[in-house]
């Protein structure tokens, strides 16, 4: 138990700090164009799909829509 906390766990802790390492900085040899962070946009069926609940939402009657849900 003493050799494993001396040696064996410094070493894995070690080695997994490297491991990350070299994954962080491997983004020094992408391309250019692959180091920026990934556009962040919804995809149109998506969209469409938010557009056409909105839709439904105000096809609900004014009243239906202002009542508060029932609660147990």
């Amino acid at each position: 138990m003493n050799f494993f906390r001396q040696y064996i766990a410094p070493l894995f802790i070690v080695l997994i700090f490297a491991v990350a390492l070299l994954a962080v900085s491997a983004r020094i040899f992408l391309p250019s164009d692959m180091m920026a962070p990934a556009p962040i946009t919804e995809p149109v069926s998506v969209i469409l799909n938010n557009l056409n609940n909105l839709n439904n939402l105000n096809n609900l009657s004014p009243q239906l829509a202002l009542t508060a849900p029932f609660i147990f």
